[in-house]
């Protein structure tokens, strides 16, 4: 699955299955922001959403004095702020900060907003839970049935000390050993990759997941995600290979168990964020890879 010199290669260890084996398959999702009229405009902003079986990407290009808005939220979500320049008020059961970009800010239950202090771009990651926001998916067709290789939705604890608003830099600096960028909150993981050239076609990292959805977030440059699904007995379920060219800003959801990798296409700079929902078991139970580990606890079930 990775080269040696792969953090994730000491993943390769054999689990075993959370769910049966696959008798169907459920297709790859591609949104292209960029190609395509958005779901949503007020006042000259723009918001696409599209989704997976768990997990609702919201991706707004913002004019200053935007205010995005949740009542009645049924969960925690994620704000991510890819830039530098995209500066925000996060407003929650009276309290509030201000992000000045490049950052993850976690929002609690309830009612909230976010209030865009300038131009600029602000992907929110919400649950399908969120159902008015469902239904207005670019996608929302492809999920009138669920995706049989993926468990019900269920989140992790609720954070120590309880609800409040939470901010993480991603100014963070790698570490030999650890694996990306990553944070967690009860119902969402998110792994930031830093930003590279073209990828060394010798080196790529197919790989498959059992049980579980990944979402890759191109915020930066263009990747092809090439995806291959493994051959069952029933013929009629088998599927073409996919090699879909996506740029920024895009989402591609990935199914289970797809084999898939992506190869970052642009000559000075691409950004990938994959994004998992609940969060990941196998990141989690690595030592020091979830940045806030502390203040989320994993389940006891996950190796830790």
């Amino acid at each position: 699955m990775y080269a040696a010199n792969d953090p994730r290669a000491v993943l390769n260890t054999a689990t075993a299955r959370n769910n049966p084996a696959p008798t169907a398959y459920k297709g790859a999702e591609y949104a292209r922001f960029y190609d395509a009229p958005p779901q949503e405009v007020v006042d000259g902003s723009e918001t696409y959403y599209a989704r997976g079986q768990n997990l609702v990407v919201a991706h707004t290009r913002g004019k200053a004095g935007l205010v995005l808005s949740r009542v009645n939220q049924l969960d925690e979500y994620m704000v991510l702020l890819p830039n530098r320049d995209t500066s925000v008020d996060v407003r929650w059961n009276g309290q509030s900060i201000t992000a000045d970009g490049y950052c993850i800010v976690v929002v609690p239950p309830g009612d909230s907003e976010v209030h865009l202090k300038g131009d600029g771009e602000v992907i929110r990651l919400i649950t399908t839970r969120a159902e008015d926001l469902v239904a207005k998916c670019s996608n929302a067709g492809s999920y009138l049935s669920s995706d049989p290789n993926v468990p019900p939705f269920q989140a992790w604890p609720d954070p120590v000390g309880g609800h409040k608003l939470r901010h993480y830099s991603l100014d963070v600096p790698p570490e030999p050993g650890r694996f990306g960028i990553i944070f967690r909150c009860s119902t969402i993981m998110v792994n930031f990759l830093p930003g590279s050239g073209p990828r060394d076609i010798t080196k790529m990292s197919p790989h498959f997941h059992d049980d579980f959805e990944q979402y890759s977030l191109c915020v930066a440059g263009s990747y092809i995600h090439y995806l291959r699904w493994p051959w069952i007995s029933d013929l009629n379920a088998w599927r073409p290979d996919d090699a879909e060219l996506c740029a920024a800003p895009s989402v591609a959801v990935i199914p289970p168990p797809a084999i898939h990798t992506s190869r970052s296409m642009d000559p000075v700079k691409n950004v990938l964020v994959d994004i998992f929902s609940p969060p990941r078991a196998d990141f989690s139970a690595k030592p020091g890879w979830v940045l806030n580990a502390d203040e989320y606890p994993a389940p006891d079930n996950i190796a830790r």
